[in-house]
């Protein structure tokens, strides 16, 4: 249960000052739902009015505090023409200017011969200065009322500057002190303020230095919330390992079966990280690793080898994907190798409906069918195993936490955990996402895979491109084309996917196919299959095809506005060709001009085939939301900490969550309890569940 001191911060905006119910909507999308939301909505900048010119000296552009007498009120002749205040002081005069003022409320705040304080920006109009619509009116004994320095928000349509003031005002009052979480040696290290200190100096600031993350305020804050993550994953890593598992030790007639089938001896990088995942295997402790590596490093085959273990003792194992077009290609790479080994492999999606699936899912119960691929149509209740041993998940980053404790669940003793990721990420990212497990990386490729020519050519020279793969296709190459979206946006300038198919219709013909993400999944696997089978030699796609296909003859990819495109999700779809044995081509089209950012990608991927490389250098030119993609797949984002800026402390964090756990692991103690005000504070009330055993 939520500690009682943290209750007035998770109260609905409504009941801050000035929030009525369309405010609250608004602000609700832009910031959340509670008062605590807006704790961590930050300034982004600040406006000072502590220069006090005379009317004579104020410059243009600026923010001025000027202390003038008010003179003659001018109404307007038409609505159209601004209400004007005439206001002078010894070295001259200048105008204050309402557009659609109140004369009531103007001439009952500036009355004629009044001294006041006004406050705004100088704008000079035919050579004479004025202010359009003072920010702020005081009389002259009523200058503290006058803030000098005023903090500016991130704001959305239909919020002012001073709602969101406001709002953030009455937030802060609510902000309790809270019992110190950190230990005290780390904090005097630090030179930090106490947690309520530093949300009150960062919502203050007093200088453009002040916005800087590195600021002893704001890292105070960006430690405590990456302390939160770090220790949510550490109980679940707890968790994971607390209840026993199984010693898992095959005698590798299966694995050696399906290794004489194929082609191709296994790289060393894959036989170190089968080391790895054996030893976590044959251990009582439950194992939870990432199997990190870049797109056709061979992770399909080392999760398969780790489940032929499993096999090879009488047990199941499970392979979970997150699109049926993934799950259905690791089944048609996989079954060969089974097949070899004489093991029965099976496929389930949501499309196995009735008595086809009853029976499917009978044998999986009675452990006929010994290896099951997948999508969520595993974690179905009515989807039970004999002796499910160990669970692979794949695209780890489409998955939660919890998804993959409830799939390792399944089945008596808790299986062991195996996940995959073709996404090469940061340290920082991994240990923000992945903390709770250990790291694996593939760092070679498998012999044969050829190297890719990577360009970048203006979208202008479209023509020229359509004859280039005019000419590869005689010679017979296949060919991805790629584009961002499905349909026409009013937003964004970019080509519809289903318009450039119909374009190369009339090039190519029939030759050409189309897929995307709101095809239903059987045409989307028809469409596949018939590009596979040659059938199709251009496949026109959204970025359904980032993850997983595997067209070996497939040469050539087209990427379409690739400028709207991240680094990482680039070189994902830059890694759907060149697995064959022929030349492989990645033409990047952009639209001109091209920006820094984007300029910078395309430069990036001309010189390097890197995944882990051009993963640190996305990180450094989007940030951390991005190149986790958050906004897509629900993964909690950081609202102060930013990995970039503050990695140091992420590593901080980690380690001191080791240590907390290892002393502490129920968080008993005093420092104990207030950590756990800090997994509430930051909404990691998962966490606290896992602590409790539930």
């Amino acid at each position: 249960m939520r500690p009682e001191i943290l209750f007035p911060l998770f109260v609905p905006l409504s009941r801050l000052p000035g929030i009525g119910p369309r405010l609250e909507k608004l602000l609700e999308k832009h910031v959340g739902p509670h008062v605590v939301d807006l704790l961590w909505h930050l300034p982004s900048g600040l406006i000072d009015r502590r220069y006090r010119p005379k009317i004579a000296d104020a410059r243009d552009g600026e923010i001025a505090t000027l202390e003038v007498t008010i003179g003659v009120h001018i109404a307007p002749r038409t609505k159209r023409l601004p209400y004007r205040i005439h206001v002078f002081d010894d070295t001259g005069e200048m105008s204050l200017t309402f557009f659609h003022g109140k004369p009531d409320y103007l001439t009952k705040t500036l009355p004629e011969g009044a001294r006041r304080l006004i406050s705004g920006r100088i704008e000079y109009y035919q050579g004479e200065p004025q202010m359009p619509h003072p920010d702020h009116i005081v009389a002259p004994d009523k200058v503290g009322e006058m803030p000098l320095v005023e903090p500016v928000y991130p704001l959305t349509a239909g919020v002012t500057l001073k709602v969101m003031a406001k709002a953030t005002k009455g937030a802060l009052a609510l902000a309790p002190a809270m019992p110190e979480w950190q230990d005290p040696a780390w904090l005097k290290q630090q030179a930090w303020p106490t947690w309520h200190e530093a949300l009150l100096q960062a919502h203050a600031p007093q200088a453009s230095t002040d916005l800087q993350p590195t600021t002893p305020q704001r890292s105070r804050l960006a430690y405590d919330e990456m302390l939160a993550n770090q220790l949510a994953l550490g109980l679940v890593r707890t968790r994971m390992r607390g209840r026993k598992g199984r010693m898992t030790s095959g005698d590798g007639r299966l694995r050696s079966a399906a290794l004489a089938a194929l082609p191709f001896r296994p790289t060393n990088s894959q036989m170190e990280a089968l080391a790895d995942i054996d030893k976590d295997m044959a251990s009582d402790k439950r194992m939870l690793r990432l199997l990190q590596g870049d797109v056709g490093s061979g992770k399909t085959l080392v999760a398969l080898m780790a489940m032929l273990n499993a096999v090879e003792t009488g047990a199941q194992a499970a392979m979970m994907a997150p699109t049926e077009i993934l799950a259905r290609q690791h089944y048609t790479t996989l079954k060969p190798l089974c097949d070899a080994a004489g093991v029965h492999i099976e496929v389930l999606t949501g499309r196995d409906k009735g008595k086809k699936r009853e029976a499917f899912l009978e044998g999986l119960r009675q452990g006929h069918i010994q290896i099951l691929l997948g999508t969520h149509a595993i974690f179905e209740a009515d989807v039970e195993f004999h002796d499910l041993a160990v669970a692979v998940v794949d695209e780890q980053h489409r998955f939660g936490v919890h998804q993959r404790l409830q799939l390792s669940s399944k089945g008596g003793i808790p299986a062991d955990v195996l996940v995959m990721t073709a996404t090469p990420i940061p340290r920082t990212l991994a240990l923000t996402q992945y903390g709770d497990m250990d790291v694996t990386r593939l760092l070679e490729k498998p012999a044969g895979r050829q190297p890719i020519t990577t360009s970048g050519i203006p979208l202008s020279r479209l023509n020229e491109i359509v004859e280039a793969v005019a000419r590869a296709l005689h010679e017979g190459a296949r060919v991805y084309w790629v584009c961002p979206l499905v349909e026409e946006s009013e937003h964004l300038d970019v080509a519809a996917a289903e318009d450039r198919a119909a374009m190369l219709v009339e090039h190519f013909g029939n030759k050409v196919g189309l897929i995307h993400g709101r095809m239903k999944a059987a045409d989307k696997d028809k469409v596949m299959a018939r590009f596979q089978a040659g059938e199709l030699t251009v496949l026109v796609a959204t970025t359904v095809i980032e993850v997983g296909v595997n067209v070996p003859e497939a040469t050539i990819m087209v990427i379409e506005h690739a400028e709207r495109f991240g680094l990482s999700q680039l070189h994902q779809l830059r890694g759907r060709v060149g697995r064959g044995t022929g030349k492989s081509s990645c033409l990047l089209l952009y639209q001109t001009p091209l920006g820094e950012t984007a300029k910078a990608r395309i430069n990036i991927l001309r010189e390097t085939e890197d995944g882990f490389v051009i993963a640190e250098e996305d990180l450094k030119l989007r940030g951390a939301g991005e190149v986790l993609g958050t906004r897509q797949s629900g993964l909690p984002g950081f609202r102060v900490a930013d990995p970039v800026a503050h990695a140091n402390l992420l590593e901080a964090a980690h380690d001191d969550t080791r240590l907390i756990l290892q002393k502490d692991p129920a968080l008993k103690t005093e420092r104990g309890q207030a950590l756990r005000t800090l997994l509430y504070l930051f909404e990691r009330d998962e966490a606290i569940r896992y602590l409790e055993g539930g």
